[in-house]
């Protein structure tokens, strides 16, 4: 088969590496990829991927390749291609894709539409409400003592919450994005939830229209600093299993959560296939839905796909086709742990171009796998290009194992104003 992998980041290079390893990928293409991307190589005949001078956003440009190349299936991987509608695109052209069409992708693309389906189908989440004016939305946030997330509608490169513990913080974030318009247009409406206590976690289901498949557990780091400070980020680091959720916890979480959720798609005909992702507070009153994601995590996908066990094409395929009932997921056993190598500065103004020095001696190392996301190449050196830089991955067995062995392999690796956390997964071992 040969395959198309829409995407740059982290969470690309992740499914790129897990499609290369299929014994039906012959050709496969990444647009625009990375240096990390352009280094894999398919199991099935030893050919290197190769990276397009082609942006994820670009879909005339996208489509047109993928019909001269007669690729067989394409993988979307960011939100913002989704929310344009590359999939209504590929698919009114004949071509597979895999990812929720335009109308789907709104559980990520619109948080206003998100919180209205899950108010209309019970499916739990905070008590919140929507607003374009900040008259009535500083009212609401004072209800709530100011205590609340204020969330900007649009996609924001996953920094558009803003977390409020007084009524002065909240005026500050409302003010924020609708009048000063910190996310754009992103942020012309917003939504203002209450903040919920608890432990957060990830969930990731793979669904094809009428099956939804839940994977086992993980939990993003999304603050930039340590003990969960500083500014919210696209995600630090990650951990999966977490020791939050048994097996018996994970089917009352589909129950509580996908259950109503596919009911509401069925009801309202949005045929979604692809990537559910809602984040999730395990809240003393049960599970309270966050927000949606249409799409997999970053950095969820690299500690998700060391530990499936299944050929990612399949899979894929399977949700496309709508057969993913006759699909079971299977996965090891181990765990595994992703640390974030971010730009100084991060999640602010960043300076690309800092050569990156210690790959090959990471790469190395048992078990560990570095994945590329803000990289490129310059001359003979592999240089940071964005914020998130890195995910170091590693996995073994148990969390503390696993743990270990991604900051070994971190501390192999350096180049100028490199920043980290060091406590991602620490909560799981608590």
């Amino acid at each position: 088969m040969k395959l198309l992998v829409i995407g740059s980041g982290g969470r690309e290079h992740a499914l790129v590496w897990k499609l290369a390893r299929s014994p039906h990928a012959t050709r496969l293409w990444c647009a625009p990829g990375n240096a990390g991307i352009a280094e894999e190589t398919l199991a099935a005949n030893g050919r290197p991927v190769e990276c397009l001078p082609l942006a994820a956003d670009d879909l005339p440009g996208l489509l047109a390749f993928a019909q001269g190349e007669k690729v067989d299936l394409t993988v979307v991987g960011p939100d913002n291609p989704l929310a344009a509608g590359v999939v209504d695109l590929f698919q009114a052209n004949g071509l597979r894709i895999w990812g929720p069409n335009q109308r789907a992708a709104q559980f990520e693309s619109s948080k206003v539409f998100a919180q209205e389906f899950m108010r209309r189908h019970g499916v739990p989440t905070a008590e919140a409400g929507t607003f374009q004016e900040p008259g009535p939305a500083r009212a609401f946030a004072a209800s709530l003592g100011g205590r609340c997330a204020v969330k900007a509608d649009g996609l924001a490169l996953g920094k558009g919450v803003l977390i409020c513990r007084s009524v002065a913080e909240a005026d500050e974030a409302i003010d924020e994005i609708l009048v000063g318009q910190a996310f754009g247009a992103a942020g012309t409406r917003i939504v203002i939830q209450e903040l919920l206590e608890g432990t957060e976690i990830s969930l990731h289901a793979l669904c094809d229209g009428r099956t939804a498949k839940l994977f086992p557990t993980a939990q993003d780091h999304k603050r930039a600093l340590d003990g969960d400070l500083g500014l919210n980020t696209g995600g630090m680091g990650t951990y999966s299993p977490t020791p939050f959720v048994t097996p018996a916890g994970l089917a009352a979480l589909h129950e509580a959560i996908l259950t109503p959720w596919l009911r509401g798609c069925a009801a309202e005909g949005i045929d979604f296939r692809g990537l559910l992702y809602p984040g999730v507070m395990l809240t003393a009153n049960g599970p309270k839905v966050l927000e949606f994601n249409a799409r997999f995590g970053d950095p969820e996908t690299q500690v998700y796909l060391p530990r499936l066990e299944n050929d990612l094409v399949e899979v894929l395929a399977a949700s496309v086709d709508g057969t993913l009932d006759q699909v079971e997921l299977r996965w090891s056993e181990a765990a595994a742990v992703c640390v974030v190598m971010a730009s100084g500065g991060y999640p602010g103004p960043v300076t690309k171009g800092k050569v990156i020095r210690g790959l090959t001696a990471a790469a190395q190392m048992p078990h560990t796998k570095v994945f590329h996301a803000g990289t490129a190449r310059k001359g003979a050196d592999t240089v940071t290009n964005g914020g998130r830089v890195l995910g170091v991955t590693a996995w073994g067995a148990g969390l503390a194992a696993a743990r270990a062995a991604a900051y070994a392999a971190v501390e192999q690796i350096e180049f100028e104003g490199a920043q980290i956390r060091r406590d991602i997964g620490a909560k799981g071992l608590v």
